[in-house]
């Protein structure tokens, strides 16, 4: 045994690889998507580190060819719930006794495993279940949740160092002590990094975990759970489920030893939890940590002194980017007029050229909606907007024949309170109100207003007093805020992630904000010289 006060090694942003013509990381990722179709894979639940295969198997189709079968998902009832929280019980007391630095080691080690022999593999998995092209899978799969494991192995050495003040001949310390029973990982289908980093960043802190992921997402979150047993994870820490929602909520939410949640979702979905979690607030053995991130309504403003260029560029890549299917992506748009038929034009011409199809052809930028569900909601949006008289300014179409293709659709709107400006509707479908220059108050009260969401949002203008005016304005609107910038690409370690209102928590991914709900602190004050007498010097006669 070594006593000795160890440090970890200084995180870095891993590189994004660039995957042009030719080149190792292209020939690797052909191969692997290759030989991911050639099988169709059995996807059981992993319950105390062990393969469940139940028989009720649930097809797994990419959604940009849904005619190819990638395998099937296990899925368990309540029974399999109860199981995977007893695994997680009773590795618990073996794990939080576990030295912070083994369990450091076993997340490093998963994070060197994603940065080399498992990148492909896992970018493969999440292009083809999620439909990502290379790009979006890369800087998703293969380096943010690269980051998160790395990021948190370093924050979690801060938090511990954090120490109070000893006067003489005291010795105060703090002990960052696990959760007292085990943590519900709720994780959704738009990024592998958040199914990824959900459950390890509990883990790290040494609590036990068990992890339903979205079905979408199940494909990637198979090759998450080998990678993390590869890394020597021991059984139990991390249980992997796949239960329907309401009756995995059932059993966990009504557990004595339920002691937190850390969940990506839909509003409608966390507030249910909550209520649930309030229902049964006598039931639990302590408060549980309720750490969430849901929806977003988010915005592009352009000032009228803004660069037409970077406006047409942030509104299509913010807005459209893995096909509008992240929490952060653009959904409302402000424009003034005088800029207006500059950044029509261009935006246009942009998506024009632009291809929209399967990932395995890498010339596409944008690829298909996650699910039959999806594919309707949004049509069902396009096709109303249409029949209001809203203007399509581009897209506009769709098609299930092959896969679930939504066009990147831009929707001019006249009232800045139509439902598209309104509500979140999760996929490639910017809404764009076109206002007075000289009414740029009334756009700030609109943007403050519209919407219940605070996740991200993004002003584009050269004005440094206005600038720093929206800055101010728009304070509560966005928990990432965007100078000059598209409103996605929160990257770990630099722009933590996260946002308030109707937006969750704010407990910011991505940093040690988020790492802190995750452990129960215990003061220790040791007095070095006790005292050996009751009496206080003010009790001396005069």
């Amino acid at each position: 045994m070594t006593n000795s006060i160890t440090g970890v090694p200084m995180p870095q942003n891993e590189p994004v690889k660039e995957y042009r013509a030719g080149s190792p990381e292209r020939q690797a990722l052909r191969q692997a998507l290759q030989e991911a179709k050639r099988v169709e894979k059995e996807l059981p639940m992993v319950i105390n580190g062990k393969p469940i295969e139940t028989g009720k198997r649930i097809r797994v189709v990419p959604p940009h060819e849904h005619k190819h079968t990638l395998g099937y998902l296990h899925e368990g009832d309540a029974s399999h719930v109860t199981q995977a929280i007893d695994a997680a019980l009773a590795a618990r007391t073996a794990w939080a006794e576990t030295s912070w630095e083994h369990r450091a080691s076993i997340f490093l080690k998963a994070a060197d495993l994603i940065a080399g022999p498992y990148r492909a593999k896992l970018n493969a998995a999440t292009m083809l279940g999620q439909s990502k092209n290379v790009y979006q899978a890369e800087i998703d799969s293969a380096c943010e949740l690269i980051d998160f494991l790395r990021f948190n192995v370093h924050y979690m050495t801060e938090i511990y160092s954090e120490q109070p003040y000893s006067p003489p001949g005291v010795w105060n310390r703090l002990e960052y002590r696990a959760l007292e029973g085990f943590v519900f990982a709720l994780t959704p289908f738009n990024f592998t990094a958040i199914a990824g980093n959900l459950p390890t960043s509990a883990a790290l802190m040494g609590n036990v975990v068990v992890w339903k992921p979205a079905y979408t997402q199940a494909y990637a979150a198979q090759v998450i759970m080998e990678i993390l047993q590869e890394s020597g994870l021991p059984d139990g820490v991390i249980n992997l489920i796949y239960v329907d929602g309401p009756e995995a909520g059932d059993v966990i939410f009504k557990h004595p030893d339920f002691a937190g949640i850390h969940f990506t979702g839909s509003t409608g979905v966390f507030q249910t939890i909550w209520k649930e979690i309030g229902n049964n607030i006598g039931t639990y053995k302590t408060y549980p940590r309720i750490v969430g991130e849901t929806g977003g309504k988010d915005y592009i403003l352009v000032h009228p002194t803004a660069n037409v260029t970077e406006a047409v560029v942030a509104m299509v890549r913010g807005a459209f980017e893995y096909q509008g299917q992240k929490c952060s992506a653009a959904s409302r748009a402000y424009i003034p007029a005088s800029l207006w038929p500059a950044i029509q034009e261009g935006v246009k011409t942009e998506l024009a050229r632009q291809k929209m199809g399967s990932v395995e052809d890498f010339t596409c930028l944008f690829n298909a909606v996650i699910d039959e569900r999806s594919f309707k909601k949004l049509a069902a949006y396009i096709d109303q907007a249409k029949a209001d008289g809203a203007t399509i300014v581009a897209g506009g179409n769709y098609s299930s024949e092959e896969g679930y293709f939504v066009e990147p659709t831009i929707i001019q709107v006249n009232d800045p309170k139509y439902r598209t400006m309104c509500d979140e509707l999760f996929g490639p479908v910017l809404s764009v109100y076109v206002y007075d220059d000289e009414a740029i108050d009334d756009v700030i009260e609109l943007i403050d207003t519209t919407s219940p969401y605070a996740l991200t949002g993004a002003i584009l203008a050269k004005d440094r007093y206005a600038i720093e005016t929206l800055t101010k304005k728009l304070t509560n609107t966005a928990g990432n805020f965007y100078i000059n910038d598209k409103p996605t690409g929160a990257v770990v370690g630099q722009q933590p992630f996260g946002g308030a209102r109707a937006s969750g928590t704010n407990d910011k991914a991505g940093s040690a904000l988020n790492l802190l709900r995750w452990v129960s602190v215990r003061t220790i004050k040791e007095t070095l010289t006790p005292p050996r007498s009751v009496d206080y010097p003010f009790m001396t006669a005069d």
